[in-house]
Order: C-alpha cells, then structure tokens, then sequence
C-alpha cells in the first residue's frame, strides 16, 4: 500500500465532490419559489428547455457554470451570472446553447451575465457553431446598468456579434420563451430565425409601464408585444407555438436541415481509452501544491492507450512536449514537468519553472505543430520562469519571449487545463485565458494568480509595515504575525478555481476524469472552422 498515493486520492476526490455539491446548489438557480413561478405560468425552466432540446444521451458541456459565485451578495447573489450557456448536439449537430434563466431576477443581465453571453459567442464564431439562443429575460438590471451598457465588452457588444456571425454565415436561432425587453429586443429579432411562445413569449422595446410614462397610451404586454401581435401583424417574428414544447420542436426540426460544415480536417482514428487507469489521477497529483510530482503520470492516463511520442526528452526537460492523441484526435501536449530534473550539464532545475532551454523547445514543437495542423494541449502546473543572475545572463527574457510570441501567433486551436498552479508570466506562457484559448478548464486543485501566496503575502506585508510606520505606529512581532495571517488568508481566498471560474478567467472547474471529453468536445468544434491564416510567429529574438 502506498500511503501518500492514498493521501492523495482522497484529497483530490474530496476536491472534486466539493465541485459536485457546489454545482448542485448553482443548478438550483433562483430557489424553488422563483421556480415554482415559472410553472404557474406553463413554463419549463432553463435547464428543463436545454434537456428537451438536445439530443437524448449525447454529452453537455457547461460553459460558466461558476460565473458570479459569491458576487452581487449585497442584492443576493447571481448564480451562475443568469444565464447558462454550453455545447450540446442538437439533431446530431454540435451546437453552442444560451439560456436566460427567469428565476434569477427574472433573468436580468448583471455585468458578468454579459460577460458571459459574450465568452459563448467568442466561443461559437471561433469555430463556426451555429447559436440557439433561449430568451427570457427582463433586461438589464438596472442597478448595475453603468457596469453593463456603454462599454466595449459591454451589452450592446452582444448584437453586434450577431451582425458579425450573421455576415459569416453562421446560424444563429432564438425562441423567445418569456420577455424580451428595450435593448435585448435585438438579440432574436438579429438572428436568422426568431420564434415566439404564445401566452408566455414578449418582445418590445418598451413595457406597457413606460409607454404609458413616455406617450400616454394604455395598452397591456400582450397587445404590445406578444406571440400575435407579432406574428401576426408587425411580422417581427417567423413562427408562433402555443407552448414551450413546441417552440423546441421546432428548433430541433430546423436543426435537422442545417447543411453540413466545412471542416478543418484534424486528424482522427477510432478512439481508445487510456490503457493506465484514469482514476489514478487522483492518487498521483499531490494534496499540496509545492510538492513534486511526475506530469508523465498525468498524461499517459489522458492519451488514448497511453501511448506518448515524446519530443526531445532529454532535453528541456521542465517542459513536456510530445504527441498523441485524445478520445481518436491527434493533438500536441505542452505540460509542466513538476519533478525536479537534472539536465545532461549537471544543473539542477526545479520542477514546474521554465527554464531557458525547456523555453526554447516548447516553441519549436508548438511551431511544428502549426506546420503539422495538430491541435495544441496546454497542461498547466507552472510557478513562472526561472530567475537570478545566471538565467538573466542565459537569455531567459528572450527565449520566454520567443515562447510567448508562438502562443500568441499560433493558428491551430489551443485548450488549456489548469492542474496547479498557474503564476505569473508562466500563465501567459503555457497559454492562459488572454492568448485566447478555445476551452480552458480548471481542476479542482488549480491556483491562480500573479505569484504563490507566501511569496506575494511576504511582499504585501512589507508595504504595509511601510505604510503604518509611516504614520508612527510600532509593529510589534504579534501585530505582524496577525497582519501576515490576514494578508495571506485574503490573497489566498483570491487563487482558488473558484474565485477564477467566478469571473470568467477560466471556462469552468472539472474533475480530471472529465478532461478527456472537454479537449475532444472542444476540438470537435474547432474542426467545424477551417484554418485561415498561415502561421507567421513574426520576429523572434535570437
């Protein structure tokens, strides 16, 4: 029996059901009052109408499911920003889902539910998936209205993605299924098709509220914008159904017709599970993130029967390169070694830093990857890039440079997982959330920030000691014990997945074992969007 093995299995399976139970509240949404209102009025909830539309036994993948956990506390919370958003298959077709949720605030849009609507269309016009959107919702909420209207990234840049998918060819399809209000009008009414539920469905740019405020006229939502009036008369809407059934019907139906898309052409043969047991995954990863470990543990139990070309072992060796393949999809793999290595000089290199020479052979095999058209797969555990004199006078800027410029210019899709750690300029290097990955997911067991947190808390607690004695008051050895435990306690609290997956920076927390499915789902939406430009990582500093 190896006791660490079992320490470590029971801490990363305990990580992963606090994710579970986590969700199960989030899937609640707005609470069983709020829900049971919906019903009243013969509506089914967003996750019920997301259920009846894809197709039966084939596989969700949730985007945002944590977006706004513990935000907005002080109006009570917004789980999971309003609106639930992912990849299903409609009628055998890989398609990109938007739900508002009526039971959170009626649906309202907080500033990270705009955020999020416009992860998933960034998502869809990257790979070319058609958009089914499934409104309900009272627009935005007006108390946060200057965190959501004017901006770029803000609401209104949300039809304009739908003009520019439109452009594109992409199809977009909206049910409105509950209101449709002011500026959300144009959501459905931009999309090729727009449907309506009677009796529940409205869409005006002004309420019978504020008509009446702004020219006098009585009128109620129903004459003023409901499924008739509508359909009937202004012709504003394509297709009238009498429930919420029906107008689901009538989507799959459509989506039934959709031509087929044009493909990237990434390489795929019949699919192999790992011939190393995934489950232990668990028993492998540390229950600390300081203690090392062996990344080649990690991706024989990912890779379809195990199987691993690694690229230039014996050299470089803090980063992993090599190719094989997940779920039948040939892809690249760039992981953090995590163990300590000795390199064929003698120099001892800690594991998860980047190192010159491992710098220097990731963006090679990231290029060649571009040259082969394979899929790129970061798998993240990193503390940075190596400092100190001697990695100064090596060229570590440059050849990180190098590194980076790559990531950033590389055409084929990249997905990210975050096992570990993921600090500073290695996030960027090992293609965090701003080199625009396709998908990138967290484990349980990511952290998330600019450095560690002993590290940044040591740093912070030396600018506030300045601060206080600035001001004359004495530090004793208590008061500064007292001050490092709230730093840390503070700075901590902000490098969990949660707080990332909250605000968006990563597209969800999964268990490992659901890793599989995120990189072959993903790239499966990737092979819709052929490749456009040619790879020119432009100059790099030699």
């Amino acid at each position: 029996m190896n006791l660490e093995f079992n320490k470590n299995e029971d801490a990363n399976k305990q990580l992963s059901y606090e994710v579970k139970n986590r969700l199960k509240k989030i899937y609640v949404g707005g609470g069983e009052k709020a829900a049971a209102k919906q019903k009243e009025k013969g509506k089914m909830l967003a996750r019920e109408r997301i259920s009846y539309l894809i197709d039966k036994e084939s596989n969700w993948l949730e985007i945002g499911a944590f977006a706004a956990e513990d935000m907005y506390k002080e109006v009570g919370g917004c789980p999971s920003a309003g609106v639930i958003t992912g990849i299903g298959y409609v009628s055998g077709r890989q398609c990109m889902i938007i739900a508002n949720d009526a039971t959170v605030k009626a649906g309202a849009w907080f500033p990270m539910t705009a955020k999020k609507n416009l992860r998933a269309q960034e998502i869809a016009m990257e790979n070319r998936l058609p958009v089914i959107y499934l409104v309900d919702s009272a627009g935005v909420f007006l108390p946060f209205q200057d965190e959501i209207f004017p901006d770029k990234e803000h609401f209104g840049r949300i039809f304009r993605n739908n003009a520019i998918m439109s452009s594109k060819g992409i199809v977009q399809i909206s049910a409105i299924m509950g209101s449709c209000v002011a500026g959300g009008a144009y959501l459905p009414i931009m999309s090729d098709e727009a449907m309506i539920v009677e009796g529940t469905g409205s869409v005006f740019l002004a309420g019978s509220y504020l008509v009446k405020s702004a020219i006098g006229e009585d009128i109620d939502n129903e004459t003023l914008g409901g499924a008739s009036t509508h359909c009937e008369i202004s012709g504003v809407t394509d297709y009238k159904h009498p429930n919420d059934a029906a107008c689901l019907d009538s989507i799959k139906n459509i989506m039934s017709m959709i031509g087929a898309p044009q493909t990237a052409g990434f390489n795929r043969i019949k699919p192999n599970m790992p011939k190393l047991d995934e489950n232990e995954i668990y028993g492998y990863l540390p229950m600390s993130r300081e203690n090392p470990y062996d990344m080649r543990d990690i991706i024989y139990r990912l890779l379809d029967n195990s199987e691993f070309e690694e690229y230039k072992k014996l050299y470089g060796q803090s980063i992993i390169c090599g190719l094989g393949r997940i779920d039948g999809w040939a892809v690249g793999i760039v992981a953090n070694q995590r163990k300590v290595v000795k390199s064929k000089k003698g120099e001892m290199q800690f594991g998860g830093v980047i190192y010159s020479d491992s710098a220097d052979k990731a963006t090679r095999f990231i290029m060649n990857c571009n040259q082969k058209k394979i899929p790129l797969v970061f798998l993240q555990d990193v503390t940075g890039f190596m400092v100190g004199s001697r990695s100064e006078q090596g060229g570590i800027i440059k050849d990180g440079a190098k590194m980076v410029n790559v990531v950033a210019n590389s055409v084929v899709p990249k997905f990210t997982i975050v096992i570990g750690n993921s600090y500073g300029a290695g996030n960027y290097a090992m293609c965090g959330k701003a080199y625009d990955p396709r998908l990138i997911y967290a484990w349980p067991s990511a952290k998330i920030a600019v450095m560690g947190g002993s590290q940044a808390a040591k740093v912070l607690l030396q600018i506030k000691e300045a601060s206080l004695k600035a001001k004359g008051e004495e530090i004793t050895k208590e008061k500064e014990d007292e001050l490092l435990k709230e730093i840390t306690d503070r700075y901590d609290s902000q490098t969990t997945p949660y707080y990332a997956a909250s605000r968006l920076w990563v597209d969800g927390i999964i268990d490992p074992l659901d890793t599989r499915k995120v990189i072959s789902m993903g790239i499966e939406a990737a092979n819709q969007s052929p490749i456009q430009n040619s790879f020119n990582p432009g100059i790099l500093q030699t």
